[in-house]
């Protein structure tokens, strides 16, 4: 097979006109072309009267190393690389020690999967609940402004990741083409199959729901155990070494191998860790608001004549300006389509998110728009940020009234340094509902200085952006965590061996497809260890 990549077409060109791009491209009779396929599809849309969309090819030739012999020199042709994921290793020998997973968000469910595909019939500890007894829980919070401490939008089965746009692309390197095997078994577990090809995949909540079913499902044919509610509140190190983990019930479980797959907003657990002696550091993150727009500004400011266009989708933006002040202003986790969610897992605490369903039709867009925060912006131990973080997120909840509404302002009156007494267009999103107010005070002034410099600059890239109208709701603080629990080569804690850091809570991801990347990763350095190729 050849592979062709960069090949443009107009939008809207027939099948035959991709057939005809192609042979052209190769300079080869139609005759000579057996077949071919889409591996990735994107779009070009930096001139909206011109948009292009991208392709990506695996093209089967006769003769396929004479065409390719006429190209030695050019850059998008060439063979078809392998992307098949391999892991290399011994089967497992019996009495081996069972692995142990805690935590069942991307990370988790694919270390625990990979390990289950072994057969070293990994014992998976999530401390919420399966993930449709955890929607309904979710759905207390937003329906009903009743939060269950236990059973979140950041805790349970899926993580928090199951509450969101379900993005599944990453600009890490993969040259094991670990991404591949994630985008496969979601497909195997009821994704859509566009996801192996389109640039920017995306899943959404309801689908989300049934594919982690389902790999649950898998995980437990091949021996693997899952325990729901079932917390971690302490962990057994002897001389440098794990030996056990002590669960929220008073059982003790032995354990040599774990996987630390928590997420971002696990903070009595960093507690526990920092308290054993763990060793974990600060590390910068994001806090901001969530910005609402109408979906159809978003699709005309980014496709012009072609918005609505059906292979295209909602529009999505990315922005970002470096401010006077020496901060950076950028957008986060951008939903098209999509809806601002309530996602705070602690009581007395408002934290936004945002999330879309496959479909993207909702009316409004929105993004997180955050100011870059460092160590320095909260000194003090290694979990300082985390106090940073709750003290704007108790700020939050006061100003939307301290029942879990959500403090909101217009980004006219935002700019304009008055509270807001009433909305324009933009029509909020967020359940359980906002309180207007002025968000000037809402996170720290240097934010608040960045944030005003940064709108009116994102209106010159994106017309409209800083429209009166829009809709600012605070506060998003959860962009990322806030600490780093460092490991070594072998992917074990630098100073607990056995313990392997992993995903986003341990500071190594950002986003769906990173933390299961990782989790893989880590999946690997255990059986590694398991099997006597590298040390525990």
């Amino acid at each position: 097979m050849l592979r062709i990549t960069e090949l443009k077409l107009p939008l809207d060109h027939t099948q035959e006109q991709l057939e005809s791009a192609i042979v052209d491209k190769l300079n080869i009779n139609k005759i000579q072309m057996i077949g071919f396929s889409v591996f990735r599809r994107g779009f070009d849309a930096r001139k909206k009267d011109a948009i292009l969309l991208v392709y990506t090819l695996d093209v089967e030739v006769k003769d396929e190393q004479t065409v390719l012999n006429h190209f030695t020199d050019d850059p998008h042709i060439g063979p078809t690389p392998d992307t098949d994921y391999r892991f290399v290793g011994q089967a497992p020998k019996p009495g081996l020690p069972r692995p142990v997973i805690i935590g069942l968000g991307p990370c988790g469910i694919f270390a625990g999967l990979i390990l289950a595909q072994m057969g070293f019939r990994p014992i998976i500890l999530e401390r919420g609940k399966a993930v449709r007894e955890r929607t309904k829980d979710t759905f207390g919070l937003w329906r009903q402004s009743v939060l269950n401490p236990e059973s979140n939008v950041q805790f349970g089965e899926g993580g928090a990741g199951t509450f969101s746009d379900g993005k599944l692309y990453t600009q890490i390197k993969d040259p094991k083409h670990y991404g591949r095997k994630v985008l496969t078994e979601f497909v195997k577990a009821g994704a859509p199959e566009e996801i192996l090809y389109l640039s920017k995949p995306h899943i959404g909540t309801f689908r989300l729901v049934s594919m982690v079913e389902h790999i649950r499902a898998q995980i437990e044919s091949l021996g693997g155990e899952i325990r729901f509610q079932s917390r971690v509140d302490d962990i057994v190190i002897e001389q440098g070494r794990m030996q056990g983990i002590v669960l929220h019930n008073g059982e003790t479980l032995a354990a040599t191998h774990v996987i630390l797959a928590l997420g971002h907003s696990a903070r009595d657990t960093f507690n526990m860790l920092y308290e054993r002696g763990v060793y974990i550091e600060a590390k910068a993150f994001s806090v901001g608001f969530r910005i609402e727009h109408p979906q159809s500004l978003i699709d005309r400011c980014r496709f012009g004549k072609f918005a609505g266009h059906p292979l295209l989708g909602a529009a999505d933006y990315k922005l970002v300006h470096h401010c006077k002040n020496g901060r950076s202003v950028y957008s986060f986790c951008m939903c098209p389509g999509g809806t601002v969610v309530a996602a705070t897992s602690e009581v007395g605490h408002v934290v936004t998110n945002g999330m879309s369903q496959y479909s993207r039709n909702e009316r409004n867009a929105n993004s997180g728009i955050v100011v870059g925060i460092t160590p320095e912006d909260y000194p003090g131990h290694a979990l300082a940020g985390i106090d940073f973080q709750r003290q704007w997120e108790k700020q939050a909840f006061m100003l939307g009234g301290e029942n879990y509404q959500a403090p909101a302002q217009t980004v006219g009156d935002f700019l304009a340094g008055k509270p807001s007494t009433g909305l324009g267009s933009v029509q909020p999103s967020y359940t359980p509902g906002i309180k207007l107010c002025d968000l000037n005070a809402a996170l720290p002034d240097y934010a608040v200085e960045a944030l005003h410099e940064a709108l009116p600059a994102f209106d010159k890239s994106l017309k409209g952006f800083a429209m009166p109208d829009a809709l600012l709701t605070g506060v998003e603080t959860r962009t990322s965590s806030p600490i780093r629990i460092k490991r070594d080569e072998t992917m074990q804690s630098l100073n607990t061996k056995g313990l392997y850091p992993a995903g986003e809570g341990a500071g190594y991801a950002g986003g769906i497809l990173s933390a299961a990347i990782d989790g893989i990763k880590a999946a690997e350095a255990v059986a590694l260890s398991l099997m006597g190729t590298n040390p525990a």
